[in-house]
């Protein structure tokens, strides 16, 4: 890697390690880019002796803007992740959003380890963003871990790799005879040391090697890894400490609300605009025609000197909405289509052909058929959507808690004719992501206001807003069949799944059929196909999208063909992985039938399967592949005679490669677990004429800390690479809890929520 001072003053810099998907499948690059000479010594902190070193994680198309000024104090700025300071304190950036999944702690655990450094010194702070040094800093898909798990390593090695030459220039000994200790470099032969602090400015003089070629550790030589970290922002979050988007002040803050019409797309025709200007506290109010560019629909924005003022003048709204290019979406209309879809299925495009299911049909010793039906579902996150925006000097700067900073950003650049660079975003802290914050209409909105407004101003929805405005999980139907040998085996498959569609092409976000997912690829004979129809509501990416529902259908429908074959349900799951191997594309995310009977086995064995159950209460199993997780869970359920059920305790085990923080993961799976429960019991969004009928939590009942069962997690700690654990623990869930509900009662739950059938907790 080097570093070459032009004639014109710039620096050239050969970077290697993108963080992210970029440049390709295995997160790495190699980028050539400028910086000024000003540029370079700033983001070095002025350093005497000092080097910014030129490791950028970047894309290939980002921008260069000014980059960060550090305290100017004699330090080693290893990298953009990493700053060491004389006195042995160790600076880690975080890059990507912290949304309740530990990010913010487990990237510089993953940094400090291959540093080698001494965690108490340590000390995090959120990355700016910054694309052009950290590559992508999205939040989604439970692809953080995955994306980042080599290059974050290679960041923490070349800089230790640094300081070991360091210290061996200073000894003049041989690079090999050196070694680390938690923040420390030692001689082995003479026993001498240096602490890091001690060798700042010597190490930033030393070449940088390249990041492919550095040294990592091996699993057995970790230190922080593998043991449980309290999440850095913990004692922020229990004294309430100011750390999320709705928690920001600035100077002359001014605040909005941006009302929309209960049917999506529809506009102001007529509103009393007048009056709401007279109320106390009122600056400003306007229509806004919105900006479908940055996702912003029509609406009507009020601008006051406080929130109450905002909230309170927009409870006085009289509007008269045009409703003619508004959605005309019904919820019963859609149940009713699809039962037809079911039986006639115009429209139905093959997804994957196997083998012969007709053939197979005929001669099968059980044909089974059945219908299955799951509702839309809101993300309902605790802080409802909100951003700080203010357009000034050039600029717009955005405090904003999103899980897609890098996508809001440069949809508004684009959308208003402003340079890459001159749109600014602070990250917050989310609360509350659940997949709604990779939606970027709130920094739409709160841009359209600030373009107009002089001063910073903050957009806060009310939940109303969010819970009626929301980009909803899709709700969707399934009609299945298939078919058992004399033996039991499942012989054959078929799904029809019938969804919707926004342009007429291709389904909505997080719902369709998919070729490779399970048990597709497991079966002879398999014909996977879906209909579509057309949907006005917004939809986005709920919790382990698609394998939220799909699990539901598939892994209840397996335990009805087991039930009909008089076959255990461990070993009829067992039977269809089969033999060890990877599924196509045989790659780290792909489903591994060995891993699979592997967590199905421990699940069964954790919880308690075959043993003998009081009555009343009864076990439930299921398996899921989902976001590079394979999840088995096993739920103990009891039914009372007017039909309310007791989740008493749901077994997780999940294989997701070695564990970086196991109290974190741990916690990530128990809230899986309370939100695929609190969706499976209860809820549900409909619509008719377009509106959606629940507008608050009255209509959208979570579940209550009493009702949560005990949750048993274990983890299967193979030696693949690590993946995320945010929403694989998930979709088991529904379907080990309504398995353990047949078991019990006889009542086959073929639609959530279950309350639909009657069922209550």
């Amino acid at each position: 890697m080097n570093m070459m001072v032009n004639s014109d003053g710039t620096l050239t810099l050969a970077s290697v390690g993108e963080l992210g998907a970029a440049a390709g499948p295995s997160g790495q690059g190699a980028w050539v880019g400028g910086v000024s000479r000003r540029e370079f010594l700033k983001l070095s902190g002025g350093i005497s002796g000092g080097l910014m070193l030129a490791l950028y994680m970047r894309p290939a198309d980002a921008q260069s803007p000014p980059a960060p000024s550090p305290d100017p104090t004699p330090a080693f700025v290893a990298n953009a992740f990493i700053r060491i300071d004389p006195d042995d304190s160790i600076l880690i950036y975080a890059k990507n959003p912290e949304i309740g999944q530990g990010i913010k702690t487990v990237f510089p655990m993953i940094i400090a380890e291959e540093l080698d450094a001494d965690w108490a010194r340590v000390r995090i702070e959120q990355a700016p963003i910054r694309p052009d040094l950290y590559g992508s800093q999205g939040a989604g898909g439970s692809r953080s871990v995955a994306a980042n798990w080599t290059p974050l390593r290679q960041t923490g090695a070349v800089a230790r790799a640094m300081l070991v030459s360091a210290a061996a220039q200073r000894w003049q000994v041989p690079v090999s005879e050196c070694h680390t200790e938690p923040s420390v470099v030692v001689h082995a032969s003479s026993g001498r040391k240096l602490r890091y602090g001690e060798l700042a400015a010597d190490a930033a003089r030393m070449p940088v090697p390249e990041m492919t070629k550095v040294a990592l550790k091996e699993k057995r030589e970790f230190r922080i890894l593998g043991r449980s970290v309290t999440g850095v922002d913990n004692p922020k979050i229990v004294t309430g400490a100011p750390l999320f988007g709705i928690d920001t002040q600035l100077e002359g803050l001014s605040y909005a609300v941006y009302q929309k019409a209960p049917a999506f797309n529809a506009t102001c025709a007529e509103c009393n605009l007048d009056h709401i200007k007279t109320l106390p506290g009122i600056k400003d109010a306007f229509v806004s025609a919105g900006d479908p560019r940055v996702d912003a629909p029509p609406g009507i924005a009020i601008i006051a000197n406080s929130t109450w003022a905002a909230f309170s003048a927009k409870k006085q709204l009289q509007v008269k909405w045009n409703e003619s290019p508004a959605s005309n979406d019904s919820w019963t209309g859609f149940v009713a289509r699809a039962k037809q879809l079911a039986k006639w299925p115009q429209g139905q495009n093959s997804v994957v052909k196997i083998g012969d299911v007709d053939a197979a049909a005929v001669g099968a010793a059980h044909n089974l058929e059945a219908f299955y039906q799951f509702s839309f579902v809101a993300h309902a996150p605790l802080e409802p959507q909100n951003t700080t925006a203010w357009m000034h000097d050039g600029i717009l700067e955005m405090w904003c808690p999103t899980q897609n900073p890098d996508s809001g950003r440069n949809k508004i650049a684009r959308a208003f004719g402003i340079p890459h660079e001159k749109v600014v975003v602070h990250q917050t802290r989310v609360g509350g992501g659940f997949g709604r914050r990779l939606m970027t209409d709130y920094m739409g909105e709160a841009a359209v206001i600030a373009r107009r407004h002089n001063g910073p101003v903050k957009l806060t929805w009310t939940r109303e807003d969010d819970m009626m405005h929301d980009y909803y999980r899709p709700g969707g139907f399934s009609s299945l069949k298939a078919s058992l040998d004399k033996h039991g085996k499942l012989i054959a498959w078929q799904d029809h799944n019938i969804t919707f569609t926004a342009d007429g092409q291709k389904p909505v976000n997080g719902a369709g059929a998919n070729a490779q997912e399970f048990p597709a690829l497991l079966v002879k004979n398999v014909h996977v196909s879906q209909s579509l129809m057309p949907l006005g509501t917004r939809c986005g990416f709920w919790r382990a999208p698609n394998s939220c529902s799909h699990a539901f259908v598939v892994q209840s429908f397996l335990h009805e063909l087991s039930v009909a074959a008089k076959r255990d349900h461990l070993e009829f799951l067992l039977e269809i992985m089969g033999e060890p191997r990877w599924l196509p594309p045989a790659d780290a995310r792909s489903l591994n039938t060995g891993r699979a009977a592997g967590v199905i086995k421990l699940a069964a064995e954790r919880g308690g399967w075959g043993k003998k159950m009081p009555a009343g209460r009864a076990l439930g199993l299921a398996f899921h592949f989902s976001h590079a997780g394979h999840f088995a869970e096993v739920a103990e359920v009891s039914v009372d005679s007017n039909k309310k059920i007791k989740v008493h305790r749901v077994t997780v085990v999940g294989d997701v490669g070695p564990i970086l923080n196991p109290r974190n993961a741990e916690h990530q799976c128990i809230g899986s677990v309370t939100d695929g429960l609190s969706a499976m019991l209860a809820l549900e969004v409909t619509m008719e004429q377009g509106k959606i009928a629940q507008s608050n939590f009255d209509a959208y009942p979570l579940l209550r800390n009493a009702d949560a069962p005990e949750v048993d997690v274990h983890f299967v700690e193979s030696d693949f690479p690590p993946t995320g654990l945010g929403e694989p623990a998930l979709p088991p869930l529904a379907p080990a809890v309504c398995n353990a509900i047949f078991t019990v009662t006889g009542h086959r739950i073929r639609t959530l929520p279950i309350r639909n059938e009657g069922f209550s907790i």
